[in-house]
């Protein structure tokens, strides 16, 4: 299945990448997470307080996958 992969904020800025497309079966987010995290290069996808979204939507890490998903992560925001 193919994944598009979207990348914003200082994630996008660390890894000099703002999407990708990953082929490959991944149950969930967290599944498609640690295959990226595998690569290496993406170590800012180990952070305890990352957020996702799967096709616009705001999600856990336990969200499902389907092929043709778009998942997006980006830091968790904070305001004062």
């Amino acid at each position: 299945m193919s994944i598009k992969v979207l990348y914003f904020a200082r994630y996008r800025e660390a890894l000099g990448l703002g999407e990708e497309v990953v082929e490959g079966e991944f149950v969930n987010v967290d599944a498609l997470r640690l295959h990226l995290l595998a690569g290496g290069a993406r170590a800012v996808l180990a952070e305890r307080n990352l957020m996702c979204a799967r096709n616009e939507e705001l999600c856990t890490l336990h969200e499902p996958l389907t092929g043709g998903d778009e998942v997006a992560f980006f830091p968790t925001v904070t305001g004062g």
